[in-house]
């Protein structure tokens, strides 16, 4: 069965000379227009595209990739705005439509806005912006679970963050050791699932002592190019730290603890020194 507004693998079973038809569609199957054909597709062969409907309300295939397909969310720039609702760029010829009733705000040409895909009951493609609707719980997380986010919005301690396309959390300040902006996608840990609401925290790090391995690395390196000193010890100003290494004072302090551990430092008044 041939799903609209995702992915699927379907069969080459008929050429014409604007195209070729694929499996599946009412009549006659789903076109792929002949620029997008594939040099040397033969019929039978099976081709990986995304179906959507054109602007006759007809299915129709692409080899390109949408910026978000059904059932997930994407932060996506206004390119119209009328009397029904928005456009957006999604990365198709045919922009995604956004209706005034799934908006949150009024939106203006150029403005970015984290967007939920669905399919309207007319089978079209279209795009809300009440997220909290389309989430779910995230109760079944655990602490250390690698895990994908899209950053939706700031707030006043950290930015709202959708995890793996179903469920919000927050990424706090004291987390962040890199820029961050809203609509950007990135690789991300679970820090808690807080029992007293189920809210969830997020890090960029993953916990504990496996997030440090890079950091000792980093230390190391600094110290090999510093005729093995560095003034920063355990017990240095947390701006010191971060405006060196970018780091927390206590990501810090764990990556020196195991490189002294692994006999690779020592410390002193000082600083810390190569052994």
């Amino acid at each position: 069965m041939v799903e609209t507004g995702c992915f699927n693998k379907l069969k080459v079973i008929r050429e014409v000379d604007f195209g070729v038809y694929l499996e599946g569609g009412a009549e006659g199957g789903i076109l792929l227009p002949k620029p997008e054909v594939p040099e040397g597709t033969r019929l039978g062969d099976r081709l990986q595209v995304f179906v959507y409907l054109d602007s006759d309300d007809m299915p129709v295939a692409t080899l390109r990739r949408p910026r978000a397909q059904v059932g997930q969310f994407a932060s996506l720039k206004v390119v119209d705005v009328n009397k029904v609702g928005a456009f957006l760029d999604w990365g198709l010829p045919k922009d995604l439509f956004l209706p005034f009733n799934e908006q949150v705000k009024p939106l203006t040409i150029g403005d970015y806005v984290t967007v939920y895909l669905y399919l309207d009951n007319t089978n079209r493609i279209a795009a809300s912006a009440k997220l909290e609707k389309h989430l779910e719980p995230g109760d079944d997380y655990t602490q250390g679970q690698l895990v994908e986010l899209l950053v939706v919005r700031p707030t006043d301690i950290g930015y709202q963050v959708i995890i793996d396309n179903r469920a919000m959390g927050l990424l706090q300040h004291q987390d962040i050791h890199r820029p961050v902006r809203p609509g950007q996608r990135m690789p991300g840990f679970i820090k808690q699932v807080r029992d007293e609401d189920g809210k969830i925290d997020v890090m960029l790090e993953k916990p504990g002592y496996a997030r440090i391995d890079p950091l000792a690395q980093q230390v190391l390196k600094y110290l090999e190019s510093r005729d093995g000193f560095c003034p920063l010890g355990d017990k240095s100003d947390p701006e010191a730290i971060r405006d060196l290494f970018g780091v927390s004072k206590k990501a810090y302090k764990m990556a020196l603890g195991q490189l002294m551990k692994a006999g690779r430092i020592r410390q002193d008044e000082t600083g810390i020194h190569l052994t």
